[in-house]
């Protein structure tokens, strides 16, 4: 097992510079092999956008709860590889067999072909898969981050031990959000006696399932900011043994992503376009221009990812203050992340990264840009390369240990 301190190869800001523009060159290319619909396959948005979730699920089963297991011994750069072949090989597993071919024996809303036998439109399985990926990106991590891995810690268990009980316990906690948040939608889809529909069409003004994705991405949003550059401020000032701490950050945190979503609906008039609103307005009526604007709030919380996770990973946190750990750092660093999120935002939306660099056609008029939540998916596109350097090859060329 590799020892020592893990350093910046050049230097700071050098680092995080090369990284960033090596991550950002390999989320382009492989988007134009892949999925630009000028490029040789162009899948977009499915089954792309399904498999792309699946996989960062899968990484964090890998990683976070499995410790890397059992790979952990091997050098890198074959450490890395190896993760990411088994990486592919369990999303398949889980998406094509669990879902599709086992659990859809009994649900066909997760089985592609179950709804394809049936005269019903696929694409629903994809969302059910992509809407359990949701929920999970949540109720996986937070009993690694909020509740600092309880029940299964502190124990005697041993890798695997250990990560398949922290995995089967998050899983008994996924499933309960997903019967209320995500089920209900295909109960509205699938109108019949059996499944509930949108409990919360009269509070978010539409039964589609991006009323969830709204305020849930941001709530992800924050999980993985006190992870980062939060540096796990505010909530280590509850000094309340667990699990009340991680339930009082928990409840938090969704008080806090419901209350954000809420002032991104209500300030995305102030930039876009008015055909925009009038067109939803026209053709498809108010229920569609409220799932606009949730789902529109999911996209501008995704558009903090990359500045977070790389300020954290490849620039170490960096900040004019001696104190990293201090709230003037924390109020520096999060400022800064809303400001590069912005920026990122402008570049997609405004400079039409959307259109010219990933091939959106429908992407050349203004007013036609923002309706369908797509930059979500170049934003998770762009952060798989980073997690994989960090998680798999453990920084891998672009830190060296030492020590």
């Amino acid at each position: 097992m590799a020892t020592g301190v893990l350093k910046p190869r050049w230097g700071q800001p050098l680092t995080g510079i090369v990284s960033l523009g090596v991550f950002f060159g390999i989320a382009w290319l492989t988007w134009y092999l892949l999925s630009d619909p000028r490029g040789p396959v162009h899948w977009f948005p499915y089954p792309f956008v399904m498999y792309l979730a699946m996989m960062i699920l899968a990484g964090l089963f890998q990683h976070m709860f499995l410790g890397d297991w059992p790979f952990n011994g091997l050098a890198q750069p074959l450490r890395g590889i190896v993760e990411t072949v088994m990486n592919v090989v369990l999303v398949w597993f889980v998406i094509d067999i669990l879902f599709y071919r086992v659990l859809g024996i009994g649900f066909n809303f997760l089985s592609y072909y179950g709804l394809d036998a049936v005269k019903q439109p696929g694409k629903m399985a994809q969302i059910a898969v992509v809407g359990f990926v949701l929920i999970g990106f949540y109720t996986y991590p937070v009993f690694t981050i909020f509740f600092g891995k309880w029940p299964v810690q502190p124990s005697n268990l041993k890798q695997p031990e250990t990560g398949l009980a922290e995995i089967g316990w998050a899983s008994f906690i996924t499933l309960f959000f997903y019967a209320a948040l995500i089920v209900p939608f295909f109960g509205t889809i699938f109108k019949g006696p059996v499944l509930n529909p949108a409990w919360w069409e009269s509070i978010g003004g539409t039964p589609h399932v991006h009323w969830v994705f709204g305020w849930w991405e941001w709530a992800i949003v924050i999980l993985f900011m006190t992870a980062n550059v939060w540096r796990m401020k505010p909530w280590s000032l509850i000094s309340l043994p667990q699990p009340w701490k991680g339930l009082i950050s928990m409840i938090v945190s969704f008080a806090m992503a419901y209350g954000l979503a809420l002032v991104c609906r209500q300030i995305i008039p102030l930039w876009v376009p008015e055909e925009t609103f009038h067109h939803l307005l026209q053709e498809k009526g108010l229920p569609e221009m409220q799932r606009f604007l949730w789902v529109h709030s999911a996209e501008i919380a995704g558009f903090t990812l990359i500045p977070f996770l790389v300020w954290h990973h490849y620039f170490d946190d960096m900040v004019p203050m001696a104190d990293k750990d201090g709230w003037a750092a924390f109020f520096f660093r999060t400022g800064g992340v809303l400001v590069f999120a912005a920026v990122s935002y402008w570049i997609y939306y405004y400079a039409n990264f959307g259109y010219w660099g990933l091939g959106n056609h429908h992407m050349e008029e203004l007013s036609h840009r923002f309706v369908d939540g797509e930059s979500l998916v170049w934003n998770f596109w762009w952060i798989i390369p980073l997690l994989w350097n960090e998680w798999f090859f453990h920084k891998w060329p672009f830190y060296v240990r030492e020590g």
